[in-house]
């Protein structure tokens, strides 16, 4: 009878738990939601935030007024990304004076994202704006620098950031040294140019440098991420950097993944190409940039950069179509061996806002709210459970 029992219970356990293997050959079970972020990071972009609620933005869970950070943070999130421009002055032309995503900009976003419960992932972009595989400007104050005047800029620059971070208990958990350097960074002279990588990849070890001196006096150590966009560019892009740029001192290989612009949207690919740079470089892989659709709709007069014809078969443009992409794609990141998935401004609602292009929302149907600003169902795919 005692046998019986001990099968009997050996029997249960193994239904119950979704099986991993440790380096000891034990059996384990999956992690269980809500994850850390250093077991898997859910993370949203709240960088626009501030200036969001600046004008008028408001957003709601379950009919009530609540902080964006805490929606997020309930839904799951456990990680909160930030960009960091060096001198955005362009946005005072805009806003009448008033400047964001810049330092004190980002040092708001940072306390609400710790105040909240969530670590931070900040996207240093070494630029004034965007910076994205079509613009990587150099900083009007670094203009005409030649590459070894940069190097010691992007240096001094990024231990300087660092260090005042930490001076207001502020320090990242993890550090982005560029953001979708697929072309390199810093132009013309950290521009890939005839395939040599050698001054992109100067570049990029000084910033890799700066964020490692820093850790050796700092309680937390960011991990550190290299950024490309889209996964048809990641093989070619990180063998690149490593091989021909000589850059090896990273922890994070960060990749762009947004269908409308992606070759890759079986989710069998996601799986395959991040199962293959982890073996092939040993490095984790995230995808820290990424959102799709909830709808094919438009909010305001601002044109959507998704439209009603960017789906992917099998996930129409509604919350439901919305959560099932997620969910599937969740669990392609962590079938590869992928250790985070952020969500690129899901906050974007329509409002008052202006940039360069438009006022109100370009992204309005790509957010994890509706277009009154209320929580949509499909944010709840940061706290579902996944096979690990």
């Amino acid at each position: 009878m005692k046998l019986s029992l001990n099968i009997f219970f050996f029997l249960f356990l193994s239904l119950i738990a979704c099986k991993t293997g440790d380096d000891d050959g034990q059996t384990i079970t999956d992690p269980q939601p809500p994850y850390t972020w250093d077991r898997f990071s859910m993370g949203v972009d709240l960088s626009y935030a501030n200036e969001l609620q600046d004008y008028g933005a408001v957003y709601h869970d379950s009919g009530i007024i609540v902080d964006p950070f805490v929606i997020m943070k309930n839904h799951g999130a456990n990680t909160v990304r930030v960009r960091l421009w060096h001198n955005p002055a362009w946005i005072g032309e805009i806003t009448g004076g008033k400047i964001y995503s810049n330092l004190t900009d980002v040092e708001k976003t940072i306390r609400r994202a710790k105040n909240a419960g969530m670590a931070v992932n900040l996207d240093i972009h070494y630029s004034d704006i965007w910076a994205d595989p079509n613009h990587q400007e150099t900083p009007a104050a670094w203009n005409g620098l030649n590459l070894t005047l940069l190097k010691d800029s992007v240096y001094n620059y990024t231990l300087k950031v660092l260090n005042y971070l930490k001076s207001k208990d502020l320090t990242p958990e993890m550090v982005q040294v560029g953001n979708e350097t697929n072309p390199g960074m810093l132009f013309p002279e950290g521009q890939l140019k005839n395939n040599n990588w050698q001054p992109f990849g100067v570049l990029l070890n000084a910033g890799i440098k700066a964020v490692r001196d820093f850790s050796a006096s700092s309680d937390i150590k960011p991990k550190i991420i290299l950024h490309v966009a889209q996964l048809q560019n990641a093989t070619w892009w990180i063998e690149g950097v490593v091989n021909k740029g000589n850059v090896t001192d990273f922890d994070i290989l960060g990749i762009s993944h947004y269908s409308k612009w992606s070759t890759m949207n079986k989710m069998s690919l996601v799986t395959n190409i991040i199962t293959a740079i982890r073996t092939t470089y040993g490095k984790q892989v995230m995808i820290v940039e990424t959102a799709y659709p909830w709808t094919g709709a438009d909010a305001d007069t601002y044109p959507n950069i998704f439209s009603k014809a960017d789906s992917v078969p099998g996930y129409p443009l509604t919350p439901a179509g919305q959560l099932k992409y997620y969910k599937d794609l969740t669990q392609a990141v962590i079938a590869g061996g992928g250790t985070g998935i952020m969500y690129w401004e899901p906050d974007w609602i329509t409002s008052s806002m202006k940039d360069k292009w438009g006022t109100g929302s370009a992204w309005d149907n790509c957010t994890l709210f509706d277009f009154t600003g209320n929580v949509l169902p499909s944010a709840d795919f940061m706290k579902a459970s996944y096979k690990f």
